[in-house]
C-alpha cells in the first residue's frame, strides 16, 4: 500500500480507544475533592471521557455580580481539574496515537498547553528560540510532545475525511458542532503559521542524542505540592518515565518525514528529506526493543511512505531504485526511456503485479504528452495500450475504447506488435482452459474487425492463432470472412501468387479487367478497352463491375450506341465520374467527365448536353465544398451557367431532377433572390416544382422587412407547403355497411412529395431562407387546436393563423419535419439562438425537460458571451422563463424555480414561495441562496427555515440578506447591478449543470 493510500485509509477510519484495565476511581478518589462531581459519571468512564470532563469543567466561564460573562477563574478547583486531566494523559503514557483518535483538536490543544504550563515553559516563548539541551528533561519532552502534535495535526488535516451522515437536526447540538468546527479551524490556522518553527524544533531534537523523561502521575503530584516541599526532584534526570534517545529520534523522524512528504506535493525536492527521515525511522525501529511502550509506529504505513519516496526520488543506488516496477516506470517516464517502459508492461502481463488503475494512469499521462505535440509518443501510446488491452482480455474485462481509437488505421507493424504481446502474455503449457479461450476469442474478433485481408492473413497464419483455435473454429471464421467479401477466396495457408500463374487468354483478360476496375486515368481506360475488344468481341465490358452505375434516364441513351467499344467507354467514364463526384474526389471526376464530353461531342449532341449538365453539377459541388465554405461568392460565369440550365429549352434531352434541385438551392444560398423573383421565365415556374418553390421562398425573404399587407407571396408559399403536407382521403364501405375514412399518406396533393421537400431544404445554407421555411413549419405545427405547448419561432407572424380543412393535414408528418429541420439547421449554425429556442420548445412539448433546459440555456449563452453580458429580452422572454420554471419544477429543482421567478418582468412570488416550501428538492438548495437578489424571497426563506428549526440554512439566508448591495436604500443602478451579477452567476452555474 502506498503512503497516500495508507494515510487516506487512516483518515477515513475510526478506531475506538482501548477501554481501561483498572478502575479510574482508585486514584481519583484519593483527591477527595470531586466526589460529588464524579458521582454523576458512569461507574467506570474511559480515560478520554475523563480528560474531556475535567477540561470542560475547568474552562467553563463564570458570571460576575452584573451577570456578565468572565473568563474561567484561576482558582484551586480549576487547577485541580486541569491536574487531573494531565494525570489521565500521563496514565496513557502520553500516547499521541490514542489521544489524537479520541480527543478533538481543541481539547488536545488545551491539554498540551496545560502540560507546557505545568512543565514551566514560559507562556509566549517561541520554542524555536529555546535551547533544548539546557532545559530540564521533562520540560524538553513537553516541548517535543507539543510540536510533534502540531505537525501531525497539520498532516492529518490535509487528508480527505469521510463525512458522517447527520441525524435529526437538534439546535443545541448543531450549535456546539459549529462552534467546535470554527475553533478547530482557528487552531489549525495558527499551527500552520508556526509549522516552520515546529519543524526546526524537531530537527534540533534529533541532535540531542540523550534520554528524556515525561511526566507521570507522581511527578505531577510533586509539581502540585508547595514549592518548598519539592526539593528539586522534578528538576533531576530521574523524575518521570524515561524515554530513550532512540525512541525519541524514531518518533520525531517519522513525524518529520510525514510533514516533509506532505510538503513535497508543492516542492518535489523535499521528498529527499522525507525519504531520509523514513529510512532512518526504519533503522531505529530495528534497534528499539519490541517491548517499548512509548514508541508506537504504524509499520505498514511507514512501508508505504518508503515505497512512495523511493518512486518519487532519484536514488544513487541503482539496485534500490529499480527494486519495484513502480520505481522503474517512474524512472522511465522521467528519463524518456519509453522502450524500457513498454518492456516492463510486457513482462507484467504475465506477473500481473501492477494494478490496472495504475497502468491506465500511465497511459493517460502518455496521451497528455502526445497531445502536447510529441508525435513520437503515438507509437508508444499504442504499444502501452495494446499491453493494457491484452491484460484486460486475460482478466475478463471489457476492451477500452482507447484501443479501438488507436486501432482505427491498423498496419503491419501494429499487428506484429499486438501478436507479440499476445504471445508473451500467455504460457500455453501452463495456461488454464479459460485463459486460452479468452485469448482465442480476442484473436477471432480481431480478424472480424479488419478489412485488409493481408492483415487478417498475418493473424490467421500466426502460430498462436493456429494453436488456440480449433479446426472447426478456423473454418467458421473463414466462412464469415467469405460472406463479408464474396469475391475474395481466403485460405489459412499461403497460395501461389496470382502473377506466378502461367499466362493464358483468360488470365490476360482477367488481368486487364482488374486494371480497368482500378484505373482512374481516362486514356488508360480507353487503351485497356481497345486491348480487351481486340481479344474478344463477345463481352460487354461495362458489366465488369457491379458498382458501375449510371442513372436510368442516361443509361437508355448510352446503351443505344451501336459501336460496342464507344458504348463501353462512355458508360464506364460516366459511371466512374459519377462515383468520384459522390465521394467528393472532384479532380478525378472532372478529368473523367472532360474525356467523356470530348468523346460524345463527335457523334451525339444529346449526350454532349448531358455531359455539360453533369459538369455544371460537378462545378457546383466543387465550389460548395471548397471556396463556398469560407463564404467566397461563386464566379459570375458559374451563376450564368446555372441560370442557363434552368432556362434551357433543348428538346428530348434526358434530365436528372437533382440538377434542377441543386441549381435552385445554389441560387437561394447565394442570395440570387432578384433573379428567382423577377427574371426566371414563367413557363419554367409552371413546369419545374423546385423553381416554383425557390421563387416563392426568394420572394418571401425579400418581403420580410416590409409591411404586413405586402406579404402576398408568404400566403402563396404557405398554401403550397400545406398542400405538400396534406393527404388524399378515400372512403371505403366495410362489411357492416358503414363508411370508413382512409388516409393515403404516400400520395400528395402538392407540387412534390414531403420527402422531396425535406431533401431540398437540407441543401439550403442561407440563414434567412432556413429561418423562413422553419418558421412556416413551426406555424403549421402550432395551428392544430389540440397543441397546448406552442413552439416559438422568428417571423412566425407572417403566416396565416388557420387552415380551412385541418383533417387534411398530416400533422404527425409536420411534427417529424420540424424536428428534422431544426436538427439540420443547427448543423449549419449551432449558435443561432432562435433555432436553439425552437429545439428547446420541441423538447418541452415532448416532456423532455432536462434537454429543454439544455437548449434554453445554450440559446442564452451564445448571445451573451456565456452570460457575461445581458441576455437579450427577445431571447429570454417571459414565455421562455416560465417554461424553464416548469422544467425545473418537474425535475424537482425547486430552489432553481424560486430564483428563475425573479427573472420575470413581474416577480412571481406565489410560484416562488410554493417551490421553496417543497422539502424534496433535488438541487443544491441553500448553496443557491447567494443567487437570490429579491429581499422578499430571502425574508420568506429566513422565516421558513426558522419555522423548520433549520438554523444553518437560516443563517445562510440571513447572510444573503445582509449583503450591502441589496439594501433597499441603494440607488436603482446599484440594485440593478447586484441583480445582474447574480443572474450571471446563476445562469453560468445552471449551464455547467445542464451542458
Amino acid at each position: 500500500m502506498s503512503a497516500e493510500a495508507a494515510d487516506r485509509e487512516a483518515a477515513t477510519s475510526s478506531r475506538p480507544c482501548t477501554p481501561p484495565q483498572t478502575s479510574w476511581f482508585e486514584f481519583l478518589l484519593e483527591e477527595g475533592l470531586l466526589e460529588t462531581h464524579l458521582r454523576k459519571a458512569a461507574p467506570d468512564p474511559s480515560p478520554v471521557q475523563l480528560i474531556i470532563q475535567f477540561l470542560e469543567q475547568a474552562s467553563k466561564p463564570s458570571l460576575n455580580e452584573q451577570n456578565q460573562v468572565q473568563p474561567p477563574p484561576d482558582n484551586k478547583r480549576n487547577r485541580i481539574l486541569k491536574l487531573l486531566a494531565l494525570k489521565v494523559a500521563a496514565h496513557l503514557k502520553w500516547d499521541l496515537d490514542i489521544l489524537e483518535r479520541s480527543l478533538s483538536v481543541p481539547v488536545l490543544n488545551m491539554l498540551l498547553n496545560e502540560l507546557l504550563c505545568i512543565s514551566k515553559v514560559p507562556p509566549g516563548t517561541k520554542h524555536v528560540d529555546v535551547d533544548l539541551s539546557s532545559l530540564p528533561p521533562t520540560t524538553a519532552m513537553a516541548i517535543l510532545l507539543y510540536n510533534r502534535w502540531a505537525i501531525r495535526t497539520i498532516v492529518q488535516s490535509s487528508f480527505p475525511v469521510k463525512l458522517v451522515k447527520p441525524g435529526p437536526p437538534q439546535l443545541n447540538i448543531m450549535n456546539q458542532i459549529q462552534q467546535e468546527k470554527e475553533l478547530t479551524e482557528n487552531i489549525l490556522k495558527v499551527l500552520k503559521e508556526q509549522a516552520a518553527d515546529s519543524i526546526l524544533v524537531l530537527e534540533a531534537a534529533l541532535k540531542l542524542n540523550k534520554d528524556l523523561y515525561v511526566h507521570t502521575i507522581r511527578t505531577l503530584d510533586l509539581l502540585a505540592m508547595e514549592p518548598g516541599m519539592v526539593n528539586g526532584e522534578t528538576e533531576s534526570s530521574t523524575a518521570g518515565l524515561k524515554i530513550s534517545a532512540e525512541e525519541i529520534q524514531c518518533q520525531v523522524c517519522y513525524d518529520l518525514g510525514a510533514v516533509y512528504f506532505q510538503q513535497g506535493s508543492t516542492n518535489s525536492t523535499i521528498y529527499e528529506n522525507a525519504k531520509e527521515k523514513f529510512f532512518r525511522t526504519k533503522e531505529l525501529i530495528s534497534k528499539i526493543s519490541s517491548s517499548s511502550l512509548h514508541c508506537t509506529i504504524d509499520e505498514k504505513r511507514l512501508a508505504g511512505y518508503c515505497q512512495a519516496c523511493g518512486v518519487l526520488t532519484a536514488s544513487s543506488d541503482n539496485a534500490s531504485q529499480q527494486s519495484t516496477p513502480y520505481s522503474q516506470i517512474h524512472s522511465c517516464m522521467k528519463s524518456g526511456n519509453y522502450q524500457e517502459l513498454v518492456k516492463i508492461f510486457l513482462e507484467d502481463n504475465l506477473t500481473l503485479s501492477l494494478p490496472i488503475q495504475f497502468r491506465h494512469s500511465v497511459l493517460r499521462e502518455l496521451f497528455q504528452k502526445a497531445q502536447q505535440g510529441n508525435d513520437a509518443l503515438d507509437e508508444i501510446c499504442f504499444k502501452v495500450c495494446a499491453c493494457n488491452t491484452v491484460c484486460d482480455v486475460m482478466q475478463g474485462r471489457m476492451i477500452d475504447i482507447q484501443f479501438n481509437q488507436l486501432f482505427l488505421k491498423p498496419n503491419k507493424e501494429k499487428i506484429d506488435f499486438l501478436l507479440e504481446v499476445c504471445s508473451r502474455s500467455i504460457h500455453l503449457e501452463h495456461a488454464s482452459e479459460s485463459s486460452q479461450r479468452k485469448m482465442a476469442a480476442f484473436l477471432r474478433n480481431l480478424c472480424l474487425g479488419l478489412e485488409d485481408l493481408q492483415l487478417v492473413f498475418m493473424i490467421s497464419s500466426h502460430e498462436l492463432f493456429i494453436t488456440l483455435l480449433k479446426d472447426d473454429e478456423r473454418k467458421l471464421l473463414i466462412d464469415q470472412m467469405r460472406k463479408r467479401s464474396p469475391r475474395i477466396n481466403l485460405c489459412t495457408k499461403p497460395v501461389t501468387s496470382f502473377y506466378d500463374i502461367p499466362a493464358s487468354a483468360s488470365v490476360s483478360i482477367g488481368q486487364l479487367e482488374h486494371q480497368l476496375i482500378l484505373s482512374m486515368d481516362p486514356w488508360r481506360i480507353r487503351q485497356i478497352l481497345i486491348e480487351l475488344h481486340g481479344m474478344t468481341s463477345e463481352r460487354q465490358f461495362w458489366t465488369v463491375s457491379c458498382k458501375w452505375e449510371v442513372p436510368n434516364v442516361y443509361g437508355n441513351v448510352i446503351l443505344g450506341i451501336k459501336d460496342n467499344l464507344t458504348r463501353d467507354l462512355v458508360y464506364i467514364l460516366m459511371a466512374k465520374g459519377l462515383h468520384c463526384s459522390a465521394i467528393k474526389d472532384f479532380v478525378h471526376a472532372k478529368q473523367l467527365f472532360a474525356a467523356c464530353l470530348e468523346l460524345v461531342t463527335e457523334f451525339s449532341p444529346k449526350l454532349r448536353q448531358v455531359m455539360l449538365n453533369e459538369m455544371l453539377l460537378l462545378d457546383i459541388y466543387t465550389h460548395e465544398a471548397g471556396a463556398g465554405i469560407s463564404g467566397e461568392r461563386p464566379p459570375s460565369d458559374l451563376i450564368s451557367r446555372v441560370r442557363g440550365y434552368l432556362e434551357m429549352r433543348v428538346p428530348d434531352i434526358p434530365l436528372r431532377q437533382v440538377i434542377a434541385e441543386e441549381c435552385v438551392a445554389f441560387l437561394l444560398n447565394w442570395r440570387e433572390n432578384e433573379y428567382l423573383t423577377m427574371q426566371v421565365p414563367l413557363p419554367l415556374v409552371q413546369t419545374n416544382p423546385y423553381v416554383k418553390l425557390g421563387q416563392l421562398l426568394a420572394a418571401t425573404c425579400k418581403e420580410l422587412p416590409g409591411p404586413k399587407e405586402s406579404r402576398r407571396t408568404a400566403k402563396d408559399l404557405w398554401e403550397v407547403v400545406v398542400q405538400i403536407c396534406s393527404v388524399s382521403n378515400q372512403h371505403k364501405r366495410g362489411n357492416d355497411g358503414r363508411v370508413s375514412l382512409i388516409k393515403h399518406r404516400e400520395s400528395t396533393l402538392g407540387i412534390m412529395y414531403r420527402s422531396e421537400l425535406l431533401s431540398f431544404i437540407k441543401k439550403l445554407r442561407e440563414p434567412l431562407v432556413l429561418t423562413t421555411i422553419l418558421s412556416l413549419f413551426v406555424k403549421l405545427h402550432n395551428v392544430r387546436e389540440d397543441i397546448v405547448n406552442d413552439i416559438a419561432a422568428e417571423h412566425i407572424s407572417i403566416w396565416p393563423s388557420s387552415i380551412p380543412n385541418l383533417q387534411s393535414v398530416d400533422f404527425e408528418a409536420v411534427a417529424v419535419t420540424v424536428k428534422e429541420l431544426v436538427n439540420y439547421a443547427l448543423t449549419i449554425n449551432a449558435n443561432n439562438h432562435f433555432w436553439l429556442i425552437i429545439q428547446a420548445d420541441i423538447y418541452f412539448a415532448t416532456n423532455q425537460y432536462s434537454a429543454a433546459l439544455h437548449y434554453y440555456l445554450q440559446a442564452g449563452a451564445v448571445c451573451s458571451d456565456f452570460f457575461n453580458k445581458m441576455v437579450p429580452p427577445d431571447v429570454f422572454t417571459d414565455q421562455v422563463i416560465k417554461r424553464m420554471i416548469k422544467c425545473c419544477s418537474l425535475l424537482n429543482c425547486h430552489t432553481q424555480v424560486a430564483i428563475l421567478c425573479q427573472f420575470l418582468r413581474e416577480i412571481d412570488y406565489k410560484t416562488a414561495f410554493k417551490a421553496l416550501q417543497e422539502q424534496n428538492s433535488h438541487d443544491a438548495m441553500d448553496s443557491y441562496y447567494e443567487y437570490i437578489w429579491d429581499v422578499t424571497i430571502l425574508e420568506y426563506l429566513t422565516y421558513l427555515h426558522h419555522k423548520r428549526g433549520e438554523t444553518d440554512k437560516r443563517q445562510i439566508a440571513i447572510k444573503a440578506i445582509g449583503q450591502t448591495e441589496l439594501n433597499a436604500s441603494n440607488p436603482e443602478e446599484v440594485l440593478q447591478l447586484a441583480a445582474q451579477r447574480r443572474k450571471k452567476k446563476f445562469l453560468q452555474a445552471m449551464a455547467k449543470l445542464y451542458f
